[in-house]
């Protein structure tokens, strides 16, 4: 502003100064008279002109050298001017184009080369916030978790970049097994950005696998909040942690508790089969039988279970065998046609020694799907019946080598369970449970069901003769 100011009155003071000539060349004529020592020249009035424009020449260039000498020297002692930009950019272009190459080769499967353009790409841009992500993540591939881990922190300290650091140590701190480390670091990088999808899924796994069940419904409900859920799959993932809470607290002796969450499980997700079966036990204890049976009911019409039987048969634990049969009858009724169901009715027909009805019950499952259970089922009814014992052995022997039928297995590797579990124990996967046939040759551990779970003892021994 102030150097444009004195232009203008450079400029104006030149024009004065051509008026002030000009006047003084009207007033002397026949020209102008100029004496410098012993020597004098006069000039006419269009050589005095022409002097005057030689004059003004003359200094117009003496300001441009001098304003050429003075950006050589600011230039010199590192200011900004028009060749230093030019450099600049000139370096701007090659540090991004190293960039991207680094980015490139890092996609390509090519770890060293992304950190050689990394290396370049910092040396030419100075600009760390750009480069260190890549510089981290290329050394994370080669192998050198202590440069990642060395980068990650230099990125936590900048503002800019600290969400992303947060993230980089989280992962290397999993990928050492310092989950409580990592959850830590998941809940810096959820404080940062709680919208972040990826995060949210981190922080809602380490809480369910370090058993934090409010620290992971409060993560679900942002989830939701955040729409990066599903209402639908919300309220069944909440169910599971109120399950999984319940049964803890149930655990600690916190009865009451327990079975209000249990009951808030089985409200969320109908059919989710421990929290039925939870929740029917719950209704049971308050003295609400009718209710219960009615939960259990819901949630066998979706899914036949044992455990929902073994949930029914405690409703009423006293009746008789026959009672029992005919109490049951409602519930098999909802699926009559399902294995379970007609195993089911096989079983308790067999509590109350009416063989016959049993084999009826249990139809052609011996046959069109000779599941272990299945096939302890004929024994027991073989035996009932008064076979012989190599009949009943037969079966046994076919029971050891059989199809396991449903079973707990988690979805996600496949491992088979003893009993339903929020968070699988072999991947960590969360709400990975379902009731299904596992792989071929894979079972539960010793243990994991029960063939006869409504028999208690067994056919009683005709005595001999």
């Amino acid at each position: 502003m102030l150097w444009s100011l004195l232009k203008i009155l450079i400029f104006v003071g030149l024009v004065a100064a051509l008026a002030f000539g000009a006047g003084v060349l009207m007033e002397n004529a026949p020209g102008l008279r100029i004496a410098v020592g012993e020597v004098e020249f006069v000039l006419g009035p269009l050589q005095a002109v022409i002097l005057g424009l030689l004059v003004v020449i003359a200094v117009w260039l003496l300001l441009k050298l001098a304003g050429l000498l003075l950006a050589t020297l600011r230039f010199l002692s590192g200011d900004e001017t028009a060749i230093s930009r030019y450099f600049n950019r000139s370096r701007e272009r090659r540090g991004f184009q190293a960039l991207a190459d680094g980015m490139i080769a890092l996609a390509s499967g090519e770890p060293r080369l992304a950190m050689s353009n990394a290396a370049k790409a910092e040396r030419l841009l100075g600009r760390p916030e750009l480069t260190n992500l890549l510089s981290a993540q290329a050394a994370e591939m080669t192998g050198d978790t202590r440069r990642a881990i060395d980068i990650y922190k230099k990125l936590v300290v900048d503002d800019r970049t600290r969400f992303v650091g947060v993230c980089g140590l989280m992962k290397q701190k999993l990928a050492e097994g310092d989950t409580d480390t990592a959850l830590k670091l998941a809940e810096k990088a959820f404080a940062l950005k709680p919208r972040h999808g990826e995060t949210q899924d981190a922080l809602l796994q380490l809480q369910a696998r370090n058993e934090d069940w409010k620290g992971a419904r409060t993560t679900l409900n942002a989830k939701l909040r955040h729409g990066t859920l599903p209402r639908d799959v919300h309220k069944r993932r909440d169910a599971v942690l109120a399950l999984a809470e319940a049964r803890d607290l149930l655990v600690d002796g916190n009865g009451p508790r327990a079975r209000d969450l249990a009951i808030e499980a089985n409200r969320l997700a109908p059919t989710l089969v421990p929290a039925a079966a939870m929740a029917a036990r719950a209704l049971v204890e308050q003295d609400k039988p009718k209710p219960a049976a009615k939960v259990l009911k819901r949630a066998w019409e979706v899914q036949p279970h044992p455990d929902l039987a073994a949930a029914f048969a405690e409703i009423a634990p006293e009746e008789t065998p026959e009672e029992r049969i005919k109490r049951f009858e409602a519930l098999t009724a909802l699926r009559p046609d399902d294995s379970e169901s007609r195993m089911l009715m096989a079983e308790l027909h067999i509590a109350a020694e009416d063989f016959p009805a049993a084999r009826k019950a249990l139809g052609d499952l011996a046959e069109s799907d000779p599941t272990a259970r299945v096939l302890t089922l004929m024994a027991a009814i073989e035996r009932g019946m008064g076979a012989d014992d190599s009949v009943v052995r037969g079966y046994l022997a076919r029971a050891l080598s059989a199809p396991q039928g449903p079973q707990w297995v988690c979805e996600s590797c496949g491992t088979v369970h003893e009993t339903w579990a929020p968070v699988c124990s072999a991947c960590n996967g969360f709400d990975t449970m379902s009731w299904t046939r596992a792989a071929s040759g894979q079972a539960a551990l010793p243990g994991a069901s029960d063939m006869l779970p409504l028999l208690v003892g067994g056919p009683k021994e005709k005595p001999a003769g």
